[in-house]
Formats: C-alpha cells, sequence, structure tokens
C-alpha cells in the first residue's frame, strides 16, 4: 500500500542536514531520533509490505536484519521512482542485498557522506587516487557496494586517478604521474582496505617502492580476511605511511545498506557516529541494550533512507560502545569499537533469537 503522504511533510530533512555532523548531545540526539526513527518505522510500514509484515512478526522496537535484504525485495517506493539500484559484494553464487533508491534518498546520502569525511579530510577537495580499478562504477544505474563507496566518495576529490588496471595489478605509470603532479599539495587516497593491502601496498613493497605523498588515506571494508592474514590496524597504517608518505589514515564503518551515514575513525582510533547516524550494542540473548563498554551485537540507525526501509538495522557484527560526546577529539555523540563477525552469523541465528523476545 502506498500513500500519498511525503516524509517532507513530516520531517525537515533541510533543517537536520544543515546541522554539523559532531555537535549534538547525548539528549538532543536522542529527542532528534525518538521522533525521526518513530516517522521512518510508520512510512515504511505503510509503503513496504514485506516490511509491515515482517514487523507484525517481530516488532520494532529492533531493527530488521540486515541479511534480510539479500532474501526480500524491500522498498517503500513505486518502482517508476527508482533511480538507482545498489547491491551489496558477494562471493561467486552468494545472494547479493539490492537497496532501492530514489533520486531524493541518493541525493541525500551522498550529501551527508561529504559533511561527514570533510569533518576529518577538510573541505578544500584535493587530488584523489582510487585504489581501485575504473571498471567497477561503469554502470551507473546498478552499483555495486565498491562501485558506490567509489562514486560517493570521488565527489570529494579532483583529478580522479585510480591505481589499478583491469587485472587488479598497479599501473605504476599513473600512480607515480600522480604524485609528481601533486607533489606540493596535499592529496587524498581512497580504497577498500583489503584491496588496498593485497593489490596497492604488497606490489610497492615488493617493488620497493616509496612515495613522499601528504595527505589522507580513508579505507573501509574487508577487515575479516586481513584478520585471517594477522593483520593488525596498526600495521596497515604502518604499511601505508612506509610506502606513500601520508601520516593520516582513517579507517571508517559502513553498509551498502545505510550508504552515506558511514562511522569515520578519529584520529585517537575511535570509530563516530554522527548526527545522521547512530548504533546501539544489544545482547545476543534478548537483543536488549548492554551497559557501555561491553561487546554485543551492533544495531545500526541511519535517518535518511526513505526509499527503503533501511534506517534501523541489525547487523551481524559485535561491537562495543567506548563512550559518548566525550572523545578527546572534540566531536561529539558515541565512539565504538568492532570487534568482528558474530560467529556463524546466519540469518536464521539473528531473527530466531529475535522472535524468541
Amino acid at each position: 500500500m502506498h500513500t500519498d503522504i511525503t516524509m517532507n511533510e513530516w520531517i525537515d530533512y533541510e533543517k537536520i542536514l544543515a546541522i554539523d555532523p559532531f555537535v549534538l548531545e547525548k539528549t538532543e540526539k536522542q529527542a532528534l531520533y525518538r521522533k525521526v526513527m518513530a516517522q521512518l518505522t510508520q512510512l515504511h510500514r505503510q509503503n513496504c509490505k514485506t516490511y509491515r509484515q515482517l514487523t507484525d512478526k517481530i516488532g520494532t522496537q529492533v531493527g530488521i536484519p540486515v541479511r534480510l535484504f539479500k532474501e526480500f525485495d524491500l522498498k517503500s517506493i513505486q518502482d517508476n521512482a527508482v533511480f538507482k539500484v545498489m547491491t551489496s559484494s558477494g562471493t561467486s553464487g552468494q545472494a547479493v542485498s539490492r537497496i532501492y533508491l530514489d533520486r531524493e534518498t541518493s541525493q541525500r546520502q551522498s550529501k551527508v557522506l561529504s559533511r561527514i569525511v570533510s569533518d576529518f579530510s577538510g573541505r578544500i577537495r584535493m587530488p584523489m587516487l582510487i585504489i581501485d580499478t575504473p571498471s567497477v562504477i561503469k554502470n551507473r544505474a546498478s552499483f555495486s557496494a565498491r562501485g558506490a563507496g567509489i562514486l560517493g566518495f570521488s565527489m570529494l576529490g579532483r583529478d580522479l586517478t585510480y591505481a589499478l588496471d583491469e587485472n587488479m595489478n598497479v599501473n605504476f605509470t599513473a600512480v607515480e604521474a600522480f604524485f609528481d603532479r601533486h607533489w606540493q599539495e596535499k592529496v587524498f587516497l581512497f580504497g577498500f582496505t583489503f584491496m588496498i593491502w593485497q593489490y596497492f601496498l604488497q606490489a610497492l613493497i615488493k617493488e620497493n617502492i616509496h612515495f613522499k605523498a601528504d595527505g589522507i588515506l580513508v579505507h573501509g571494508g574487508g577487515w575479516k580476511k586481513l584478520e585471517n592474514l594477522h593483520i593488525t590496524n596498526e600495521a596497515f597504517q604502518e604499511a601505508v605511511k612506509e610506502t606513500t608518505g601520508i601520516q593520516s589514515v582513517c579507517n571508517y564503518y559502513g553498509m551498502v545498506e545505510q550508504t552515506g551515514s558511514i562511522f569515520m575513525e578519529c584520529e585517537y582510533g575511535h570509530l563516530h557516529t554522527s548526527v545522521f547516524s547512530d548504533v546501539n550494542v544489544l545482547s545476543p540473548f534478548n537483543l536488549t541494550p548492554v551497559p557501555m563498554g561491553e561487546k554485543g551485537i551492533i544495531e545500526c540507525c541511519s535517518l535518511l533512507p526513505t526509499s527503503y526501509p533501511g534506517h534501523r538495522l541489525l547487523t551481524e557484527d559485535e561491537g562495543i560502545i567506548e563512550g559518548e560526546d566525550d572523545c578527546p577529539c572534540g566531536r561529539k555523540g558515541k565512539y565504538f569499537r568492532i570487534l568482528g563477525r558474530i560467529p556463524g552469523a546466519e540469518i536464521r541465528g539473528c531473527s530466531d533469537t529475535y522472535e524468541r523476545r
């Protein structure tokens, strides 16, 4: 059932998006989220039949398991309003999530991504080296998680240069020319963690190539593969600094199901929620919030998605909330740490626990 009610009648997104990403303190943010989360839940229950049926069974007090996007088409808009479809990255034969965006949601997510990242990188658009291959963004109507990430972050840079060729080999000619062109400027490097390590850093180390760049490297995703190789965040950062010269290395946590409202790592190693995103840590036994400092399942909230019910999602990751409003970096909001995937994470495990509440 689709209604004629639009979120613009309920939520003043222009006002929300004008707020600096890290200024709201706990009480202000809680009030904002109580109101907007309830409105988004109502919107999606009205306009997405599958979401309404799911929440009729499992309730709305906790987010829906993120893996449900692999099982169902979850959208709160008519087919003719679909502007872009994003898919999660998956191995061959594995089901992928499909995220349906209308133009308004897509633009909202892009604007917020820029606001959050600029708080860490600065507001000046820097020359950008993308540590990936350009083929990943060829289809502008349908993006993988990699493609969506590249497209979103590329709006923050200029002189976009791809570091890898179609065979995932470093294009040393292009990379060296990029650093030569911008040796007097700060540069912005972006890529996905495992790909940076496996295809870029290892190639530079093998060839004993060292640059003397200044700027920031932003990376996210793929930590599971690095953990399997026993590569720590500290070892990753050290390899970046040794091979490129870049001293500012910033990890982020995010998912294609909540594009835009990512969680960036500050200079003290904390992942930060913003005005536009929040996290809760829930007990694996009854999905109720655990005390600060205790580990549990990460639930992610976002104010942004109106075209699909992705505003409140139960992830398959374990984490710990380490503090709120008191990080030494000065940014307000919760800050947290990801511990890794839930052992044997499957929709069956999460949803069964959830339904037994």
